[in-house]
């Protein structure tokens, strides 16, 4: 099973709010999921992002990939260190 860090989706129509979650790569985007590290926000000025650290980190360590979005938003969290 490739379990991965991704975004889904809550909220009203134009007006999306996020949970962090862990889920299995092969269920839908607001399907099943493992478990929720998190909120992502990205109607207030600055973004607001909450992440568990020690659930992230837990995760990582375990083998969960990020998708492009959750990558970036665990970098700007301080999670994980940026490729550069």
């Amino acid at each position: 099973m490739a379990v991965k860090i991704r975004l889904t989706r809550l909220g009203d129509k134009k007006s999306p709010f996020y949970r962090v979650i862990v889920a299995d790569s092969r269920s839908p985007r607001d399907g099943k999921f493992v478990d929720i590290i998190g909120t992502y926000n990205p109607l207030t000025e600055p973004a607001d992002i909450k992440i568990d650290n020690e659930k992230a980190e837990k995760w990582l360590k375990n083998g969960a990939t990020p998708t492009t979005t959750a990558r970036a938003l665990l970098v700007k969290a301080g999670i994980i260190k940026s490729k550069k």
